[in-house]
């Protein structure tokens, strides 16, 4: 798979829905991730990314205006112990609640589909970091319908151990921006990243489409250390 400019590959979607991103810096010494949310609709626009403890929660920006809360409500990214789960929706619970339980990150979304947002069915795309005593490795999954068919959920997860520098894998909601929206295709882009916390948290929410952006989370883990840097950017202040 050929390795893609980041950058390049958000601008030229005005629309991915939600993405993530995770990988390693180019000095291979921190773990990587991102995760982004757009909006089409007011409702979906109506949100801010806050800390949660460890991990980040959506709300919304003006409570008075908020709609439906079922689907853009939740936990994005939580801790358990050296994994770091980052989803786009409240699977994010799932697989915490079912990992601390003994199943694996697989397992653990087995009972889980794509949204009832018909005709979009929106996939449920989620990723899991593991850092401990100066190891790395990650996982991804999506959870989407088959070709628009509500009856059949096709099921995929990804696993990438021992991480090259300065790479990562992409994954997103929707292939295009069309209607209904197309869901993703194919296995994780592979993409480039490129630069320290701030400068990779710039180029991603600068890259994003100036209308439908709505919140951005950017983490750094220290490989040896654990230790992480958050940044945090909402278009709503």
């Amino acid at each position: 798979m050929k390795l893609i400019s980041l950058k390049d590959e958000l601008m030229s979607n005005p629309y991915p829905g939600r993405g993530i991103v995770i990988g390693k810096s180019e000095d291979g010494k921190t773990a990587v991730a991102a995760y982004f949310i757009m909006g089409r609709s007011s409702n979906s626009r109506n949100r801010v990314f806050v800390e949660d403890g460890e991990g980040i929660r959506t709300e919304a920006f003006d409570p008075s205006k908020l709609e439906d809360p079922s689907l853009i409500i939740y936990a994005p990214v939580r801790v358990l112990g050296n994994k770091t789960i980052v989803t786009n929706g409240d699977q994010t619970d799932t697989i915490y609640e079912l990992m601390d339980k003994q199943s694996t990150f697989e397992q653990s979304l087995r009972g889980r589909e794509f949204e009832p947002d018909g005709p979009n069915y929106t996939p449920r795309i989620s990723g899991i970091m593991h850092v401990e005593n100066g190891n790395y490795n990650y996982a991804m999954s999506i959870l989407k319908s088959d070709n628009g068919r509500a009856e059949s959920c096709d099921r995929f997860t990804f696993a990438y151990n021992n991480p090259i520098n300065g790479e990562g894998r992409f994954i997103h909601t929707y292939a295009r921006n069309e209607n209904p929206l197309p869901s993703f295709e194919g296995e994780p882009k592979r993409v480039e990243i490129k630069g320290n916390i701030d400068e990779f948290a710039d180029m991603i929410w600068s890259s994003l489409n100036e209308e439908n952006k709505v919140s951005l989370f950017v983490r750094f883990i220290d490989i040896a250390t654990g230790k992480y840097e958050t940044r945090i950017i909402n278009k709503n202040k």
